[in-house]
């Protein structure tokens, strides 16, 4: 194989595929990157077998063939290389010589005939979105998924197309994250599971604008995102996914509206009394025009009010500010709406057309603290 290519075209193919490199296998192909030169492309591929990710690049290609080269020691080369044009030959011992400009560097490399084929991923159910909406919409659930290996589907992302509807649901035990998106056309009925990994990394990936659509492919088993030079293919998780519907009641005795940036900058202010290790909640006594936050911790104590329109009963509640935290940083909305029944039950905070919904479940407080 001779290939050639700018600096920064390979560069970008490498830090897409990377994210799909095994940091940990007894498989040391895995831990490669698979440079491909045939057919008048470039294609490079990395596959940890959960999630398998392939990008084309462009360049030249003075002779056919593929090498797996590992894939941290590719990437560091290349990012220390001159901004120029980069020269990568390989031998019949599967041995790679990198030049650019002056500086020459061999490296051995593995057959590619040893690296595993990412799945084949049928085409028959699909939808087609914006890159800019589904990053929104991944980044605005994402933070609510469970890191406990234990349960699985808390480790991933519902995804469920219905009525031209995708609604994207994420839930931990102590919250739940819900983003609706109108569909364009007529699409199928879908439900599956996406794990998280996987739409963290789909998120850094994708970088184009409202009008730069990605089309996602359904299978059994398989979740494809297909984009601009890239493929994306995913494992799903098995199983089915919790019912969600009878935790968001529709019945609520108490509803509030608050402005956005002052909610969010008086928790981030309570947070300064917070250590990760602390359990503390932050109380909000809810009155007829205002609303008095507090928290008190080993560091110190916080007391502060903003305004607020309140239906329904006054009531205090405590709350993990940094789950409501999370909540409110995603809305753009200038007013935000909550919604609250009693001490003990959930809030839920929502926009009138529901394209997101937070339900956080409240803590217990010493209410004469």
């Amino acid at each position: 194989m001779k290939i050639s290519c700018l600096k920064s075209n390979l560069l970008q193919g490498i830090n897409i595929v990377s994210k799909a490199v095994s940091g940990k296998t007894t498989h040391p192909i895995l831990s490669c990157i698979l440079i491909e030169a045939e057919n008048g492309t470039i294609k490079l591929t990395a596959n940890d077998m959960e999630i398998g990710i392939e990008s084309y690049v462009e360049g030249s290609i003075i002779e056919e063939g593929k090498i797996a080269i590992e894939a941290k020691l590719f990437s560091d080369i290349v990012r220390k290389l001159p901004d120029s044009e980069i020269f990568i030959e390989t031998n019949e011992e599967y041995k790679a010589t990198i030049k650019c400009e002056k500086a020459k560097f061999h490296i051995p490399g593995k057959s590619g005939e040893d690296f595993p084929n990412l799945p084949s991923v049928a085409k028959n159910k699909y939808i087609t979105i914006s890159q800019f909406v589904l990053r929104e919409v991944i980044n605005q659930t994402i933070f609510s998924i469970s890191d406990n290996e234990n349960n699985k589907l808390m480790t991933g992302e519902l995804f469920e197309v219905n009525n031209n509807r995708l609604s994207v649901v994420s839930l931990d035990g102590h919250r739940i994250s819900i983003r609706n998106v109108e569909l364009k056309g007529n699409n199928s009925d879908i439900k599956v599971v996406v794990p998280g990994k996987a739409l963290a990394d789909i998120s850094k990936i994708i970088n184009g604008g409202i009008d730069n659509e990605i089309n996602i492919y359904f299978t059994e088993n398989h979740i494809l995102f297909e984009f601009d030079n890239t493929k994306v293919v995913s494992r799903l998780i098995e199983g089915e996914y919790f019912r969600i519907s009878h935790m968001l009641s529709v019945d609520y005795q108490i509803k509030i509206q608050v402005n956005k940036k002052e909610f969010q900058d008086c928790i981030d202010r309570a947070s300064l009394f917070i250590k990760d290790s602390d359990k503390k909640p932050i109380k909000l006594t809810i009155e007829d025009k205002v609303m008095h936050l507090k928290i008190n911790s080993l560091i110190g104590s916080m007391n502060e009010e903003i305004d607020i329109t309140k239906e329904g009963n006054n009531l205090i509640i405590g709350f993990n500010p940094k789950f409501l935290m999370d909540a409110i940083r995603v809305i753009d909305d200038e007013t935000i709406n909550i919604y609250m029944n009693n001490t003990k039950s959930p809030c839920i905070i929502k926009d009138e057309e529901e394209s997101y919904t937070y339900l956080i479940l409240p803590m217990g407080i010493n209410e004469a603290g």
